[in-house]
């Protein structure tokens, strides 16, 4: 080997300057800022790969619709429609609408769950779009809401629902169901970020998710409750989606409980993504 090779060779293996380094990181081009859609994807997935790597997750998209579906059909459809296959009619969207918004509450759980882990001090030291790891939460979630729907809507047909609107129909009710329900889920992650443990976010959930959805037209018709009842049940949330969809599925355009569903979900966004992320950038 010559003298110059060998010269070169430990000219390119001396240390750098700590100012020949500082240097070189000022002339380099940063990488470009990830986008709000990017970053929220990207959260989004990391959601659905938790499902992948702890499928016990989907045991309440999965057997717990079925439950529901089974038990309300044959315990209550021959004392309220005569017969199960008649009940099923009217049952189904509205415990489709039950059940999913239910599971809305485990976004909650998991955001607690992170925090609890110190995952979230790693992910608020990133130079991204502050949001993004609630959308992502929101984003994921979105797939057990989608697969909660579809299980229910095939145990349905086993038990003789039969759509009038035809498949556009179903999924135009499905879809407003979970926009309804992202907008819902902003509530958990609020409560997420707000109290110490996931049993304290479960139990608060439960609270308020079981008036709302009993107190409603889910299982009944609101015309044979008491007047002062009805005057809370005719204005609930959950009773403008369960109209909104039994009458998307039943193949009708109920263009006011659509809107009043909507306006709702707009509400929810409106005052709750606000203060989750307040409470976010406190945490």
């Amino acid at each position: 080997m010559s003298t110059a090779t060998k010269t070169t060779e430990a000219q390119d293996l001396a240390p750098v300057s700590t100012e020949s380094l500082a240097a070189l990181l000022l002339t380099a081009e940063r990488p470009a800022r990830p986008s709000a859609l990017s970053t929220s994807l990207t959260f989004g997935w990391r959601a659905v790969l938790k499902i992948k790597h702890v499928p016990e997750q989907l045991f309440d998209v999965t057997a717990f619709p079925i439950m529901m579906v089974l038990m309300y059909t044959y315990l209550f459809g021959g004392a309220l429609a005569g017969s199960p296959e008649e009940y099923i009619q009217f049952l189904l969207p509205g415990i489709l609408v039950m059940s999913v918004v239910m599971i809305t509450m485990y976004t909650g759980v998991s955001v607690n769950t992170d925090i609890e882990k110190g995952v979230f001090d790693r992910f608020r030291s990133l130079p991204i779009w502050r949001p993004s790891t609630m959308v992502g939460y929101l984003l994921g979630d979105m797939l057990r809401y989608t697969i909660a729907s579809v299980v229910m809507l095939v145990v349905g047909m086993i038990l003789g629902y039969r759509p009038d609107g035809g498949f556009m129909g179903v999924v135009a009710g499905i879809a407003l169901l979970i926009a309804f329900s992202f907008a819902f889920s902003w509530i958990w992650t609020m409560f997420g970020l707000m109290l110490r443990s996931e049993k304290s976010v479960m139990g608060v959930s439960m609270m308020v998710i079981f008036p709302l959805t009993f107190l409603s037209n889910v299982f009944v018709d609101p015309r044979t409750m008491p007047g002062w009842l009805q005057a809370f049940v005719n204005n609930s949330p959950i009773t403008h989606l369960s109209s909104a969809v039994r009458g998307l599925m039943a193949g009708d355009w109920p263009g006011t409980e659509v809107a009043w569903s909507l306006g709702w979900a707009g509400a929810l966004v409106l005052v709750f993504g606000p203060l989750t992320m307040r409470l976010y950038n406190r945490k």
